[in-house]
């Protein structure tokens, strides 16, 4: 399902939020992949959350340290002022995780648990800037089929609609335990899932 054309003309541009603790395995592999479809003028940023040691959520409160900006905070609380920078700043955030136990990787959901928290931080209006961006994911399987992706997706679909943002769809591909694509043909297919945002760009 493709996102809605923005209110606004503005440039796009794309945080890739890797949440495999595998460097270069199949997910990641698969994201790269799409990401060459998108125009030049495109930017893009590409976090690795497994190589983020942010400090862990409590009872989703503000995590008030984690927010100043302040260059001797502890590394956890840098960051996540990193990854809240990074969600902020993008139009486009997405989600770059295997499938595990039908959801997404542990790394990637203690980084959307941040999300209730940041939204708990009135002085943020986290929520607010959050609406009209567009939420996309990108996964792989080893096992099953692409339905068996439907929790993920339907978690990310929810989480979207839940914060006015807009639905990009989500790119799933089959992958071998080894970390490869289960299909070396899959780039083609890949590089046309960003289409909509393609056209948009072109059209701005």
């Amino acid at each position: 399902m493709a996102g809605r054309v923005l209110d606004e003309p503005r440039a796009r541009s794309f945080a890739f939020m890797l949440g495999s603790p595998r460097v270069g395995g199949a997910t990641e592999l698969l994201a790269r992949r799409a990401a060459e479809g998108l125009p030049a003028e495109a930017e893009r940023s590409w976090l690795r959350l497994s190589g983020l040691h942010h400090s862990g959520v409590e009872g989703f409160g503000p995590s008030s340290a984690a927010l100043a900006k302040d260059d001797d905070r502890p590394d956890g609380d840098r960051h996540e002022r990193l990854l809240l920078d990074a969600t902020l700043e993008h139009t486009d955030i997405v989600v770059v995780s295997p499938l595990y136990w039908y959801s997404v990787s542990a790394q990637t959901k203690l980084y959307l648990d941040h999300w209730a928290a940041w939204m708990s931080h009135a002085d943020l209006d986290f929520r607010g800037r959050m609406r009209g961006k567009t939420l996309w994911a990108v996964s792989t399987f080893a096992r099953g089929q692409a339905d068996d992706a439907e929790p993920l997706v339907g978690m990310l679909r929810r989480t979207a609609r839940y914060l006015d943002m807009r639905w990009g769809g989500a790119l799933l591909h089959q992958a071998r335990s080894t970390g490869e694509l289960a299909d070396q043909e899959v780039a083609h297919h890949a590089a046309a899932f960003f289409g909509p945002a393609h056209a948009e760009l072109r059209s701005h």
